[in-house]
């Protein structure tokens, strides 16, 4: 597999530096990709760089994930308006664990092959590195001129509303080409990649190899990932879309991805899968016929749920769907655990009931008008449930005197109500 050629098809390059393609060609390569460790979770908006060391793998070069501890205690100007809050050495190591996980489903670390992956922390090399030395050794290969003609130094110094530029961000491009220096030093490694937001951080890193007398280096970006509307990718009402179960539940996670747009499906599907290019342009070619079909969407959802998460997991948001909008049973609803029951049924209208009223047993017709007022009378309940129209838990209420218990919660605190076909009622009990 030759990696420019499918990341090109892919649409993941937006600038590549001359020379790259020719040093892959010549010998397996190693190449790193810098990940900001400020939470214990990648989000999605990691996964465009992790899904590029992935096919750098797969085509045979050596990936390295550079966990920026040191420059994560500083903060990147790139993109930026301001900066941002700085982290403990423990923080930062809890973070690199918890990310070195997620990332073993990307990638191999662990076999003995010669490009197996390997994860790296740039404060093991910087913790005691002193001022003086590094500006000695470092600082006066830079110059000023030279770090002032970046674009993420320019935007932050000419914006109206920015304070300014600490010197501690200024020096963030020289620890970020410093650790491009270190890894070409000690590790072979040739190629820096990133969003095309890290190009004059990573170019900054090729310069001072070359000034140090050290050889060859490359840069490759990829583009930054929009959406098609002009919103930001991988942003949700409730905030990021997370790699973590605890952030997004695998459902939410799933839903997600199931409902970006067909232009948005057609890019991402690239992006964020492994599929191959055949297999690709099928489904392009399938769902162009049948757009309402949302086929390119639902194999989206799958591929990147079972990737991060897992097929059971990918199978349990599947059936969870189902519970909404298609003819789930009841022994489905049981399964969900508490967690994705929210998720699926959140903003459906909550009634808090005392759980003591099931202990003995509550008749429907009295549980659902006078302790939570689904219904706002009697009568209108016994109509609707003679029309066979009133689910509890998706199962059917036969008559208005059916008795509710307590074993019938779910998730031990949970009923779940449903008139008609799309209103839901989700009854607490406490």
């Amino acid at each position: 597999m030759n990696f420019i050629e499918e990341l090109e098809w892919r649409g993941m390059i937006h600038s590549v530096m001359p020379g790259t393609d020719e040093q892959l060609k010549k010998e397996m390569t190693t190449a790193y990709v810098g990940i900001d460790p400020t939470a214990d979770s990648l989000h999605i908006g990691h996964l465009v760089s992790v899904m590029m060391l992935r096919h750098f793998q797969r085509a045979g070069h050596k990936p390295i994930a550079l966990i920026g501890g040191a420059t994560g205690m500083i903060g990147d100007p790139s993109m930026k308006s301001a900066e941002r809050n700085l982290l403990d050495e423990e923080t930062l190591r809890h973070n690199q664990e918890a990310i070195k996980k997620q990332l073993s489903k990307f990638l191999d670390f662990d076999s003995d092959a010669a490009n197996a992956a390997e994860l790296v922390n740039n404060y093991d090399w910087m913790k005691n590195y002193s001022f003086l030395n590094f500006i000695r050794d470092i600082g006066k290969h830079i110059t000023v001129n030279y770090m002032m003609a970046k674009d993420s130094v320019k935007k932050r110094l000419s914006s109206e509303s920015s304070v300014g530029m600490s010197f501690t961000e200024f020096s963030y491009q020289l620890l970020q080409g410093y650790d491009f220096l270190y890894l070409h030093q000690h590790k072979n490694c040739k190629l820096q990649m990133g969003g095309s937001d890290q190009w004059g951080n990573i170019t900054t890193g090729t310069e001072l190899i070359r000034r140090k007398g050290h050889g060859e280096a490359f840069a490759l970006v990829c583009p930054l990932i929009t959406k098609a509307d002009g919103g930001k990718f991988g942003k949700t009402e409730s905030g990021n879309v997370w790699l973590d179960r605890r952030y997004t539940t695998p459902y939410k996670f799933y839903q997600f991805w199931l409902n970006v747009s067909d232009a948005d499906a057609e890019k991402y599907i690239k992006i964020f899968t492994a599929i191959g290019r055949e297999e690709i342009e099928a489904l392009l070619a399938e769902h162009a016929e049948a757009p309402h079909l949302r086929v390119l969407q639902r194999r989206l959802a799958q591929e990147v749920t079972v990737m991060v998460h897992s097929r059971e997991d990918y199978e349990a948001a599947l059936e969870a769907s189902q519970i909404l909008f298609g003819q789930a049973t009841s022994d489905a609803l049981k399964r969900l655990d508490e967690d994705t029951l929210l998720a699926v049924f959140e903003g459906v209208p909550q009634f808090r009931i005392s759980k003591l009223l099931l202990k003995e047993g509550a008749k429907a017709i009295d549980l659902f008008t006078e302790s939570a007022a689904v219904f706002p009378s009697k009568g209108e309940m016994r109509k609707m449930i003679q029309a066979g129209g009133v689910s509890l838990n998706k199962n059917r209420l036969e008559t208005a005197e059916d008795l509710v218990f307590e074993n019938q919660l779910l998730n031990e605190r949970y009923l779940l109500l449903q008139k008609g076909k799309k209103n839901y009622f989700l009854i607490v009990a406490e």
